[in-house]
């Protein structure tokens, strides 16, 4: 498991980042589904 681990958590970690960045600079169009962001996802914003 922990080859696993080392060999894909490099990616595994990457998809996330992109992730959040695509979260944090997207709006839902219902304001009542649009869940607050962390404090750190305020940083990845491009606008």
């Amino acid at each position: 498991m922990k080859k696993f681990i080392y060999k894909y958590g490099k990616i595994f970690a990457a998809i996330a980042f992109m992730f959040t960045t695509y979260n944090s600079n997207s709006a839902c169009v219902y304001i009542i589904h649009q869940p607050e962001l962390p404090k750190e996802a305020k940083r990845l914003r491009k606008f």
